[in-house]
C-alpha cells in the first residue's frame, strides 16, 4: 500500500510537463501574443469520486506553482536540446512565473445535502483563465498533480512492486519486435516517481537491445527509444524530448479565424515557426476526414507525417494512403504515422505490421499503460487500479468557445452549440 506523505506534490522544475506545451507556446507568442484563454477540466469516470482531502491539498498545490522557474542549468540544456527554440523564447521562458490566481478550483459533495464534516467524497472543477501564453502551461502539471494526490489519499490500494520489471518487458517487447518508441505518459502518469522509473528503465532496456545485434538483425527495423515526452525527464536521463503539436492549436484558431479551413491555416501558421522540424501532423481535431479535405500537396510534400490519437487506428493508415496517392506525394519509407491512443504491446505491434506493409514509417508515443498500469494490492494482482480518465482541454479564446470533434464521439468536448455548428460545417451526422 502506498504510504507516502502527499504534501508536497506540485512539480519542481518547470521542464516537468510535456514538451508540446512548449512548442505550441513559442507559436502563441508569435502569432497570438495578446489572445485571452480559459481551459476546463473534465473527469470522465462518473463513478469515481475526489475526497475533500484530496481537494485541499490539491488547492494548497497550486500556491507552489508560483516558485517554479526555469534552472539556468536546464536553460543551457534545453537551448542545446531544442534549437528550434529561439534566444528570445529562452529569455521568456527564463522569466516565466506561475500565476496561482489564474486557477479556479471547486468541490462539489456528492451528496450535496451533507455538511462539510460529512462531504467526504466529491467532484473537483477546475479552470485556468488568462493570457493564452501564460496559461497554455497550467494543463499538464494540474493533471500530473491532481493524479498523483488521488493516488496517495484515494486510492491507495496499489504499490510500486514489479513496476520497473513490468516496464522493462514492455520495452523489450516494443523494442525487439523493431517499434520505435517514445513516452509520453506525464498528465496521466500515478505519480513523477513512477514516470521516472519508467524512463530510466526505458534507457536501461534501450542500453541492452543496442548490444544484442542478432536481436537488431532479426527484427529487421530497428527498434527505438526515441526520447520522452516529458522534458524535465529527457534533460535528466539525457534522451531526447519529444512532441510537436496538440489539438489546442487547431482549435484556437478554428474559433478565431474560422473553422472552414481551421486545418489549412493552423498548419500554414505552424511552419512559420517551425519550416523544417516538429512537422507531424495531428489529425482529428475536428475528425480526420474533414483534415484531409483541408490537406493540400504542399501539406503533403512538407510535413513529414501524421499522428494518430483516436477513433479505430486499423482504418488510419489505409486512409492515409489513399490521401497520399490522391495528391501524387511518394510516401513509402519517407512519411511517418504516430499512433498515440490507448495502445498498449499487442496493438502496438499489429498496427506496425500493417503501417510497415503499406509502406509507412511507424512510431508509437506509449502513455497510461507505461506510466499508470497499476494492479490493486487487496485482489492479490488480479484487478486494475485503474488511472483517472481525465482532460484539461481549451475552453475558450477572446470569449468564443473552443471545441474539439474527435474521430471518437464520446471524446467529443466544448460548448454543445458551437460542437452542433461544427459538425454542420463538417457535415458530420453522428
Amino acid at each position: 500500500m502506498v504510504t507516502r506523505d502527499p504534501l508536497h506534490v506540485a512539480p519542481t522544475s518547470l521542464l516537468d510537463t510535456d514538451l508540446y506545451k512548449f512548442t505550441m507556446q513559442q507559436a502563441v507568442l508569435r502569432h497570438f501574443p495578446d489572445v485571452q484563454a480559459s481551459y476546463r477540466f473534465t473527469h470522465r469516470d462518473q463513478d469515481v469520486y475526489f475526497s475533500r482531502e484530496c481537494y485541499n491539498l490539491f488547492v494548497d498545490s497550486i500556491k507552489h506553482f508560483a516558485d517554479i522557474r526555469l534552472m539556468e542549468p536546464e536553460r543551457i540544456w534545453l537551448a542545446k536540446a531544442c534549437p528550434y527554440f529561439t534566444a528570445e523564447y529562452i529569455k521568456y521562458l527564463s522569466q516565466y512565473r506561475f500565476k496561482p490566481e489564474q486557477v479556479r478550483i471547486l468541490f462539489h459533495p456528492k451528496d450535496a445535502s451533507a455538511s462539510q464534516a460529512q462531504d467526504d467524497l466529491g467532484r473537483i472543477e477546475i479552470e485556468a483563465v488568462g493570457p493564452w501564453h501564460e496559461t497554455i502551461l497550467w494543463e499538464v502539471p494540474l493533471m500530473a498533480t491532481l493524479s498523483e494526490l488521488f493516488f496517495t489519499t484515494v486510492d491507495t490500494d496499489w504499490s510500486y512492486d514489479g513496476q520497473e520489471e513490468a516496464a522493462y518487458a514492455k520495452a523489450w517487447a516494443y523494442l525487439s519486435h523493431g517499434c520505435a518508441l517514445s513516452e509520453f505518459g506525464t498528465r496521466r502518469r500515478r505519480s513523477l516517481h513512477t514516470q521516472d522509473l519508467v524512463v530510466a528503465t526505458l534507457v536501461r532496456a534501450y542500453g541492452d537491445y543496442q548490444k544484442d545485434e542478432a536481436l537488431q538483425k532479426a527484427s529487421g527495423d530497428k527498434g527505438k527509444l526515441t526520447g520522452t515526452s516529458n522534458v524535465y525527464l529527457a534533460y535528466k536521463h539525457a534522451i531526447p524530448p519529444v512532441g510537436t503539436i496538440a489539438h489546442e492549436w487547431f482549435m484556437a484558431i478554428g474559433a478565431l479565424r474560422g473553422y472552414e479551413h481551421a486545418h489549412a491555416h493552423g498548419l500554414d501558421l505552424w511552419t512559420t515557426v517551425y519550416p523544417d522540424t516538429l512537422l507531424l501532423a495531428l489529425t482529428d481535431t475536428f475528425s480526420t476526414p474533414a483534415f484531409f479535405r483541408d490537406f493540400t500537396r504542399e501539406h503533403a510534400q512538407t510535413w513529414f507525417g501524421l499522428r494518430q490519437d483516436s477513433g479505430d487506428p486499423y482504418v488510419y493508415a489505409p486512409r492515409a494512403q489513399e490521401v497520399y496517392e490522391r495528391l501524387g506525394v511518394e510516401y513509402k519509407d519517407k512519411k511517418t504515422i504516430i499512433f498515440s491512443d490507448g495502445l498498449d504491446v499487442a496493438k502496438a505491434l499489429k498496427l506496425r505490421e500493417q503501417a510497415r506493409g503499406l509502406g509507412f514509417l511507424a512510431s508509437f508515443g506509449v502513455g497510461t499503460s507505461l506510466t499508470n498500469d497499476f494492479q490493486s494490492v487487496s485482489s492479490g494482482g488480479k484487478e486494475k487500479s485503474k488511472a483517472l480518465n481525465m482532460v484539461i482541454k481549451l475552453a475558450s479564446v477572446d470569449g468564443k468557445p473552443c471545441v474539439k470533434i474527435s474521430d471518437e464521439l464520446s471524446k467529443n468536448t466544448g460548448d454543445p452549440n458551437a460542437v452542433k455548428l461544427v459538425k454542420e460545417i463538417f457535415e458530420i451526422s453522428a
